[in-house]
């Protein structure tokens, strides 16, 4: 992993880290979101130092423009899934209602149709009990 970040790999998506030459390296700064740069004098090419890490800007410029397209994209998508579900749940909850109704409605006739069976199969019983006993 170190050697991989020491070339700029995908560690950081292609983009270099933060030292890009000899002459370029990084100090920490303690409390601090700031990165500080140290440009060792010995090394004098800085303007391919500076065009490199513009370049690498540019690069972490598009990339951030890129992941707030998608979030806004992945956030609109989850709106219009909300909205979905929502729907769904109110299509739901109205059927079972209707269905509640439709149950009270036409419960009675189905509970009077069970005891007229219940009633049915016992005098046949009882009859078939009154014949075979004979």
């Amino acid at each position: 992993m170190a050697a991989n970040s020491s070339r700029g790999g995908s560690l950081y998506g292609g983009a270099a880290p933060y030292r890009s030459r000899e002459g370029l390296s990084t100090r920490p700064v303690a409390g601090s979101d700031e990165i500080q740069l140290r440009i060792d004098p010995m090394q004098g090419d800085f303007d391919d130092e500076i065009s490199g890490l513009r370049s690498q800007v540019r690069q972490l410029r598009d990339v951030a423009q890129e992941i707030g397209t998608e979030a806004k994209f992945q956030k609109d998508f989850l709106d219009k899934l909300q909205m979905t579900v929502i729907k769904a749940q109110a299509g739901v909850k109205n059927n079972i209602r209707k269905l509640n109704s439709s149950i009270i409605k036409n419960g009675g006739n189905h509970v009077v149709h069970v005891v007229l069976f219940a009633l049915f199969c016992f005098f046949v019983v009882y009859m078939w009990s009154k014949v075979s006993r004979r």
